[in-house]
């Protein structure tokens, strides 16, 4: 049970930050803005990479948070971050102004959390349930 408790502190503390950051590309930026700012960082296809980059982050976050569909999520949103790292961050170093050790992190939680979702993951929750309804 500890293991699942530890498993939904990281859901949700992983899941809060990728959801603030695709709500900052959304609602603060705007779409078009993210876009703007990631053709000025190189990133190719600018308006695509902005639209899967802000609904990723915001619904995979909020996905993940909840524990739906959480390999599926995790994939994404490590995709989301190695393209981040990869493009725009691996040029600055690890640590430092623009450095990649945040999206590495994300990326690598995302992923390890996305197949180690835990008993306490809607998912599991609902597949428990049907199990259980099933066998009575």
């Amino acid at each position: 049970m500890l293991k699942d408790v530890a498993a939904l502190i990281g859901r949700i503390g992983v899941g809060v930050v990728f959801i603030a950051h695709g709500w900052q590309k959304v609602a603060e930026w705007g779409l078009d803005g993210t876009a703007t700012a990631f053709a000025g960082m190189g990133v190719p296809l600018p308006t695509l990479s902005a639209w899967f980059a802000a609904v990723v982050e915001l619904g995979g976050g909020a996905l993940l948070l909840l524990g739906v569909v959480t390999p599926v999520v995790g994939v994404l949103l490590a995709v989301d971050m190695l393209g981040a790292l990869v493009i725009v961050h691996l040029s600055n170093g690890l640590l430092g102004q623009g450095g990649y050790e945040l999206v590495l992190v994300l990326g690598v939680a995302a992923l390890a959390l996305g197949f180690n979702a835990g008993s306490l993951a809607l998912d599991r929750v609902v597949k428990d349930r049907r199990h259980a309804a099933v066998a009575a």
